[in-house]
This record gives C-alpha cells, structure tokens and sequence, in this order.
C-alpha cells in the first residue's frame, strides 16, 4: 500500500518500513474530521496488507501537529463522522447530547488506540509544536523523537476542558506523574531537552533530516528482528504496563507458550552461524483473525 489518496497523510511502504507523513503543513498539521478516521484505517492497512515491520509517524513543515482542528471541536456525531455544531444541538438535547458526546470523544480515542493496539511498532519523528492531540498521539506511541526545536503542550487546559484522548492516561506511565500534572494543570511547554531530561523522547537532534536519518536506523534495526518476536514484546510490555509484575511474568509465559516461534529462532541461528542477515517471513500473512 503506497501513495497518498489521503487528505491528511501521505503513505509509502518500503523496506519493510511504513512511513506515514502528516501533509497538511500550511494548517500546523492540525486534525481535522478526515485524520480521525485516516489514521487507524491506515494502521490497520499497513498491518494486514503490507510486508512492514515498523511504522515511522512523521510530518512536513515547521511544525508536527497543533491538535484538534477547531473545526471539529463539538462537531461529531453519534455515528463518528462530522456534523455541524448547530445541526447536533437541534436533534440532540440534554442526556443525549451528553451521550452523543462520549460516543465522539470514545471514537476519537480508538483512533490512538490504534498505534498502540498494532502489532508494529511505531516510532514518532517529531519537529516544532506537538500539543494537544498532539500529544495524545505520540503518547500512543513506541517510542519518539524530536528536533531540538520541538515543544510539547498539555494545551486543552488553555481552552478551558480536560484532555480526553489519552495523555492524561499515558503519559504519566512515560514520564513522573508530578512533571505531567505541571504540564496538565498549567499548559506549559516542555521543550526538547526537557522532554529528553523527562525521558519523553529517546533523542534530540539539531534539525529534521538528522532526526529522520536517525528514525531510519532504528526502523531498519527493528524491520530486521524477528517480527513475532517484535510482536511479543510490544504486547507484553503494554500488557505489564498496565498490569502487577506477577499477571505480567504470567501473560508472557502463556504469550511464548502459544505464539513462540521457533522457525524464526532457527532462522536467527543460522543467519548468525552464515554472517548473514535473518530472512524472516512476512507477517503481513498474520492478519487474519488476528486485526492489527
């Protein structure tokens, strides 16, 4: 799946790597009604359709995302698409309103989800401002970085509500719940080196082709693993994040009792015995049944 019959990304797949860019640089790459439901389309596509092992989430202009379109901001419907503000209120009032609005807010959610709930891991290229929805976003995903101009913002307590689609959820697993809380309460930026400091990002560089060429290797060095293997340990760590040491030691005793592979072991083997890199089979064919 390569091209970009997208309004808000752009999509190649190529050497086992996906690279989803984010293209709508002229508005700060802010999500509109259409990113809601490009995003975890493409996710799944990529997973079940594709031979890649890696996802690398990025985008082109000054800055990575300003959040929420404001076009959109009270205007889903109980159905997930978008609908005009004044056309909701006149079929929807009082405890249906407020129910058609967590139906929106639990749709746009799934779209986050669906980074972390993939199989593939996905890794964040991040330049410029990257608040709100933003963060919501790259707190879905496996890992992140970031150019030295990059900034970070809880920006919901700015406009007057409680982020609600997932940083406030996340982010205190990535970085000490008192430094969120900060951010949460106050809507200040946390810049680059903050960020690293905090351990939110993986790596800082100077400018945005470093950064891009650094994402590459380490989306090269995961594409070349096993992708089972890759897959356990995504599952297992997210699993054990949100679970006691002894379910965690637990889920991965029956995770590798069932889905352990030993053909791709004996492929590693022999690759290491020979000096050559592993060829492990695509798991593009794993779909079935399983989702992404």
């Amino acid at each position: 799946m390569t091209g970009s019959d997208y309004t808000c990304f752009d999509v190649e797949v190529a050497a086992q790597v996906a690279h989803l860019v984010m293209k709508r640089p002229e508005k700060a790459n802010s999500m509109i009604a259409e990113f809601w439901t490009e995003l975890p389309s493409i996710v799944d596509d990529v997973s079940a359709g594709t031979d890649a092992r890696v996802v690398v989430l990025s985008a082109v202009g000054r800055h990575f995302c300003s959040g929420m379109d404001l076009s959109v901001f009270g205007s889903y419907d109980a159905s997930g698409g978008a609908a005009s503000a004044d056309r909701s209120a006149d079929r929807a009032h009082g405890s249906r309103r407020r129910a058609q609005f967590r139906t929106g807010v639990l749709r746009a959610q799934t779209t986050m989800n669906a980074l972390e709930n993939s199989r593939l891991p996905v890794i964040a290229a991040i330049q410029g401002a990257c608040v709100g929805g933003g963060v919501d976003m790259v707190s879905a995903c496996d890992l992140r970085y970031a150019t030295s101009d990059a900034f970070f913002s809880i920006q919901e307590i700015n406009i007057g509500m409680t982020a609600d689609v997932g940083t406030l959820q996340r982010m205190p697993k990535l970085v000490p719940e008192g430094v969120v809380r900060e951010l949460a309460f106050t809507g200040r930026r946390m810049g680059a080196e903050e960020a690293l400091d905090r351990g939110f990002v993986n790596a800082v560089y100077d400018d945005h082709d470093s950064m891009m060429e650094a994402v590459a290797e380490v989306a090269a060095q995961i594409a070349s693993k096993s992708p089972m293997a890759i897959w356990g340990t995504k599952q297992t760590m997210n699993y054990s994040r949100d679970h006691s040491v002894a379910d965690g030691l637990e889920y991965i005793a029956v995770w590798n009792a069932a889905m352990f592979d030993t053909d791709d072991m004996g492929e590693a083997f022999r690759a290491q015995m020979d000096r050559r890199d592993p060829d492990y089979p695509s798991h593009s064919s794993l779909h079935h049944g399983l989702g992404a």
